[in-house]
Parts: C-alpha cells; sequence; structure tokens
C-alpha cells in the first residue's frame, strides 16, 4: 500500500499531459542550444585545464596514519581529536604558510586517530586586525565584456536612499551599531469639494435670501514632515536596543470659500484664508528591557549560551509617539505625548500594548499638534494573536478608556468647540470606556476583516439631551475580499448605533475617541495592513476617496459637523478635531460593494460605492425641530487613480473623486442637490 501512494502522484502527473498539451518525451532529454551567447570575461569552461592536485604534508601524514588498528575497549571513551594550544599568536598569511615547511610534532604513543598538532611560532610582523565590515569597499563585479549588459555595484551617494548611505541608516554613524535615518516628506493636496452650507446674514452675494448658500470651496495644504531617527542595534535581526525620534512638521494651507463666516467667525475676513503652523508629531525615547523567553530567567549554561533565538522582547516608550488601537482604526489613531509598554511573546505570536497618553491640542486648520493640554487622558490596552486558529488570519483583543475633563475651548478660526454650542452649552465631562474584539487576515482565499465595540460610561452633561447620561453604544464592521488575477473584490458592512430618545437617560449613540478609519472606501492613500503599527496615513483628510469618509458635512444652523473627516460615524460634534464624543446622535448603516485593481505596476486603482442611511432619526428631529425625517442617507460612489512613477513609494500621485447621491432622508435635512468631492496628492518622500 506505501508503494502505491507513492506512486499515485507520479500517474497523476502523467495522466495529466494529455490535458495541459505536453507530450512525454521519450528517452533523455537534451538540453536545447542557447539562441544567442553572451561574451563572458575569461575563458570558457570547455577550454579550461586545471593541474593535477598535490597533496600537502597534512594529507600525507594522515594517509599514512589511516593504517588499520584495533581498538581497545578503554580507546572508545578516548577523544578522536585533541587540541593543543601552545601559542596564541597570530595566523600568517597563507601565502606565507604555503612557503614554510609543516613540521608535525608528534607526541608519544599517538594514537593513529588523532589528528596531528601544527604549531606556528608568533611573528610580530603580520597583523591581525580586522576592518570594519560595514567600510569594506566591495569591488566592481564584472560579468560580461560589454558594460551595457552589466549590473553595476552601487556606490555611496548622500541623495540616493536606494543605495548605501549613512543618511538612511544602512551604515553607522560611529561605532558599529549606532545608526541615523532621516526621513523627508512632501505632501501636497488640492482638493474642492461642494458641501451644503448657511447663507448667513451678512452673505457673500447682496441680495442673497436662501438658507443654503453656495457650497463650494478649494483647499491647497502643503505638508512638509522630516524625522530624525538615531538608534543602536542590529534591528534587521532583532529589536533596537534604544531609540530618539524627532520629528517635526510644517505646514502651510490656503482656504477658498463661497459664502462668509466660514473661513472665519468674523464676516470682515471674507472667504479667504491663509495660515501656517509648525507641530512636533514625534519626540520619544525608546529603550527595550529584555528578552521575553525562559532562556533570559535562567543561569547561562556556558559562555556560548545567549538565550532564546527568537528575540521576543518588552520596550519602553516615552514621549510624543503614533499609536493605532486596531487594525482599521475605528476608535482611537493619534500621535499625542505619552508612555507604552509593548512587546512580544510565544515568537512573535502574541503582541501587547499597555499605553497611556495625555492629549495635546490640535491645530484647527492643519490638525497638528499645540504645545497647548486638552486636560483629557486615554489609556489604551490591546493583545494581538497572529495566526489565531490558521495561519495568516490575527485578532485583536482591545480595551480603552476615554477621560475627557470639563474646558471651554474656541479655536483659532473663533468658533466654540468646548462645549459643543448646540442646546445647553454648559462645560462637561465624558468618561468612556470602549471593550471590543476585531479580526484582520486571511482564510484560505478569503480576505477577512471584521471588528466590534461596545461603548459604556458616563457623560456628566449632555448639551443636546441637557442631562447626564449613562452611555451603552455599539458598532460592528465586517468585510470579505477575494483576489483574482490582479483585482480584489470585496463586499462590506458598517454599522453605529443611534439613540432613540434624548430624555431616558441612557446615550445610545456610538462614537469613537480620535478615529482615523480605514474602511469602505477609506484608506486608499495609507496602507491599511499596516494600521494596526500606527503606520496609517493621518495627514490627509479620511485618507479615501470617497464623499463620507473624505469631506465634513455640517449640520445647517446647529454649530456642529453631522459628519466629520477620517470617519463613518454621525457623532454631530463640535469642530473637526477638538469637539468632545457626542453619544447623542442618530448612528448608521452602511454596506459597500468595491474593487481594488492593479492596472499595472505602477498604476493602481480603487471604486466603492455605498449604501448608508441613519439607524434612528429622533435626535435629528429633537434638534432641527422637524419632524417626519426619513433613514436614507444616499449613495456614496468615490473612485481613485495611484500612480508610481519609480515603482516605489518616493514618487506618488494620488486622484480621486467622490458624488454622494442624496435620498429622502439626505434630502429632509439639508437639498436634493448632488455633492461633490476631487482631489490630486503629490507626495515625494526622501
Amino acid at each position: 500500500m506505501v508503494g502505491c501512494g507513492l506512486l499515485l502522484p507520479a500517474f497523476g502527473q502523467r495522466a495529466q499531459l494529455a490535458v495541459k498539451g505536453r507530450r512525454q518525451e521519450k528517452g533523455a532529454g537534451r538540453p536545447p542550444k542557447a539562441i544567442r551567447a553572451l561574451p563572458r570575461r575569461g575563458e570558457s569552461a570547455e577550454t579550461m585545464r586545471f593541474p593535477e592536485r598535490v597533496p600537502t604534508e597534512y594529507e600525507r601524514i594522515l594517509r599514512q596514519s589511516a593504517a588499520p588498528k584495533r581498538v581497545l575497549p578503554e580507546d572508545r571513551v578516548r577523544s578522536l581529536v585533541r587540541r593543543s594550544v601552545d601559542s596564541f599568536a597570530t595566523v600568517p598569511p597563507l601565502e606565507v604558510r604555503a612557503e614554510r615547511t609543516l613540521n608535525p610534532l608528534p607526541r608519544p604513543n599517538l594514537d593513529p586517530l588523532e589528528l596531528p598538532v601544527f604549531v606556528y611560532p608568533a611573528d610580530p610582523k603580520f597583523s591581525a586586525t580586522v576592518e570594519n565590515r560595514w567600510e569594506v569597499e566591495m569591488p566592481e563585479p564584472r560579468r560580461y565584456e560589454d558594460r551595457k549588459l552589466d549590473a553595476i555595484y552601487a556606490g555611496r551617494r548622500w541623495w540616493d536612499p536606494f543605495n548605501r548611505n549613512k543618511l538612511k541608516g544602512d551604515l553607522p554613524v560611529f561605532g558599529r551599531r549606532n545608526f541615523l535615518n532621516i526621513t523627508a516628506l512632501s505632501d501636497t493636496v488640492v482638493d474642492g469639494r461642494r458641501i451644503p452650507v448657511p447663507s448667513v446674514a451678512a452673505a457673500a452675494s447682496p441680495g442673497a435670501y436662501g438658507f443654503f448658500g453656495r457650497g463650494g470651496q478649494l483647499g491647497v495644504r502643503e505638508s512638509f514632515r522630516v524625522s530624525f531617527d538615531f538608534f543602536r542595534g542590529s534591528a534587521g535581526f532583532r529589536p533596537v536596543d534604544f531609540e530618539i525620534r524627532i520629528t517635526p512638521e510644517f505646514n502651510v494651507n490656503y482656504l477658498r470659500v463661497r459664502e462668509n463666516a466660514l473661513a472665519r467667525i468674523d464676516v470682515r475676513e471674507g472667504v479667504r484664508r491663509t495660515d501656517t503652523n509648525v507641530g512636533l508629531q514625534e519626540m520619544f525615547v525608546e529603550k527595550r528591557l529584555f528578552t521575553n523567553a525562559r532562556a533570559a530567567f535562567r543561569r547561562a549554561k556556558d559562555g556560548d549560551d545567549r538565550g532564546s533565538a527568537r528575540f521576543d522582547f518588552t520596550s519602553l516608550r516615552f514621549g510624543i509617539q503614533r499609536f493605532t488601537s486596531d487594525f482599521r482604526g475605528f476608535v482611537f489613531s493619534d500621535e499625542q505625548p505619552g508612555a507604552r509598554l509593548f512587546g512580544t511573546f510565544g515568537n512573535n505570536i502574541f503582541q501587547y500594548n499597555l499605553a497611556y497618553f495625555r492629549l495635546l491640542e490640535k491645530d484647527t486648520n492643519s490638525g497638528l499638534n499645540r504645545w497647548r493640554q486638552r486636560n483629557q487622558s486615554v489609556y489604551a490596552a490591546n493583545l494581538y494573536w497572529n495566526d489565531f486558529l490558521t495561519q495568516g488570519y490575527n485578532l485583536n483583543f482591545s480595551a480603552l478608556y476615554n477621560n475627557d475633563q470639563p474646558k471651554f475651548h474656541i479655536d483659532k478660526n473663533g468658533f466654540l468647540v468646548r462645549p459643543a454650542p448646540i442646546g445647553f452649552p454648559v462645560e462637561n465631562k465624558v468618561r468612556a470606556g470602549y471593550a471590543g474584539i476585531s479580526g484582520d487576515g486571511h482564510i484560505g482565499r478569503f480576505n477577512v476583516s471584521h471588528a466590534f465595540y461596545q461603548a459604556f460610561g458616563r457623560h456628566d452633561f449632555n448639551t443636546i439631551s441637557a442631562r447626564g447620561l449613562n452611555i451603552n453604544a455599539q458598532m460592528a464592521a465586517a468585510e470579505i475580499a477575494y483576489e483574482k488575477d490582479w483585482a480584489v473584490y470585496k463586499v462590506s458592512g458598517f454599522f453605529a448605533s443611534g439613540d432613540n430618545d434624548i430624555s431616558d437617560g441612557s446615550a445610545r449613540g456610538f462614537d469613537a475617541i480620535v478615529p482615523n478609519q480605514q474602511f469602505a472606501g477609506g484608506g486608499f492613500l495609507g496602507n491599511g495592513p499596516l494600521a494596526d503599527r500606527g503606520l496609517i496615513n493621518p495627514l490627509f483628510e479620511g485618507g479615501g476617496t470617497n464623499f463620507l469618509n473624505r469631506q465634513p458635512v455640517p449640520l445647517t444652523g446647529t454649530g456642529v459637523f453631522l459628519f466629520g473627516p477620517n470617519s463613518l460615524l454621525p457623532s454631530m460634534r463640535a469642530g473637526l478635531f477638538q469637539g468632545q464624543a457626542n453619544f447623542v446622535n442618530p448612528g448608521i448603516m452602511l454596506l459597500n460593494a468595491g474593487m481594488d485593481a492593479k492596472l499595472t505596476p505602477k498604476l493602481r486603482s480603487t471604486v466603492n460605492v455605498n449604501y448608508a442611511r441613519f439607524h434612528r432619526t429622533e435626535v435629528l428631529e429633537a434638534v432641527l425641530f422637524q419632524s417626519g425625517i426619513a433613514h436614507a442617507i444616499g449613495v456614496d460612489t468615490g473612485m481613485g487613480l495611484q500612480y508610481r512613477p519609480l515603482l516605489s513609494d518616493n514618487v506618488v500621485v494620488t486622484g480621486g473623486a467622490g458624488f454622494l447621491a442624496p435620498m429622502r432622508g439626505f434630502k429632509d435635512v439639508y437639498t436634493g442637490r448632488t455633492l461633490l468631492s476631487g482631489f490630486v496628492g503629490l507626495r515625494l518622500l526622501f
């Protein structure tokens, strides 16, 4: 039976020959003659002749001593190889040793199986210093006579990030384990949109009398970010011993609107605004504390015992740093000052984070950090379980706590953002906890991503309900994608619970802390698979192409935003970055169908179609004093193209457009006019 089992694959392969359009060849196969022979350097292998090798004195002695000999029982325990080091003198070069006569020093009663010992006298003329391996200049490889056919060895160029460069961490700046990596990033974005805006008493157009004004807007943003990263260790083989990183960012932004009191609260400022800001986005120190392996907690067996080769570790990072709580940034993703204890164990199967952040205020127009405390703290703990049940599928367990204390704040443009200017604007505090589980990876041929969060806690005074509320809200998301050749087809669903009664003492509308959701059309500009490591792109508004993922939608006449950037949640917050979490909101239900395609190695595209509707509309009816608001929001279509002319991320050109076709529910709140969004972005990276 074993023989049959071994022969079955062979017969099966032979049976497929006719199906595959092949014929079995008879006899031994002959190698095909090369169509074109390239001229190689030196003599060909057919004409090369090698002289007969003369055995060395050492080999001759071994052959003589290999005569048969009876081995006594007591000889079996004797070592077959003995070493005798009579001198630690440096070993001369090979060419010098070849000129000397090798004189074995036999011992009395030399065992034929023992190797003879050779002793070289110390010679001070020969140096044993070893050159720094980072400074070794490699010779130029030459395989062909024609230089056009060769890949020439790359030398050092300080401006070239692809070749050996001290500025990119390829060579140590001093010593042998101290490296510096400088990263410079320039993002230029031109963004145009048409959104519903109010027409104030001092309208930009004389004679305008409509409630809704002209919603056309044009924005230009230039962000320059440079990161200085100094670290010690061998990062290619194990986590760094310690690291220091400083990342300032400079931003210039311009906004042109068509109605007054949108760019700034003072109508005398007109419809244009130009602003600049400098923020410190990263400034931290990281130290690897110890190795998470049992070998690290036992006594070394000998001098060569270095512990476990898995390099599981625990590190501590203190300072301003980027952190994302889950795979898609559903609840918290930001760059804030704090302390973070993180590491791996179980051969990198498990990864964990324990973090505390003391949040800074954000600049209103650029979203960068300011040197002002916000009086808000965030606690986070999560655990990643890689290859859960099957290889390639990963789980994330998250627990977060948001402690947002009362504080009065007016943003840079003169608008009140804390407390929210709606209902009864009284200073209040939010203490909300989040418990969630999420997954991301592939199961067989299908890519799977999902998440569920439960929010709980206490909002001591909600400005809409004008009372204290107990928080009880949920969020769920799921996506299934199938890859076929150059395209990825996906369907997904998103749900956030809404509040159905503002006076029952319970807040059921889900809201996040600082979301940056890469889902259902979001994340095209960022990198979704790296979101769990805090590497998603926070610089673009929404990071996606669809209208609801990208553009803020103000709730006309209330001073709050129904939708904000980077999020699918209709949270009704005040301000884009500075408002407090609001758990009295309508919630949302969304269905998505999309396709991502790699059209060429340099060009990829995405198309997403979303159908969205409110989960509850009672909050909107109470705020707008309007009954009978329907649930259907509309159909949100987005598409985008990304071009990388160098086949790398050093130069990336991205463009996209989004269209929201309103349905009855959106028309009840706004108008039936189609909302538009379009952008073009250029990224330069060193």
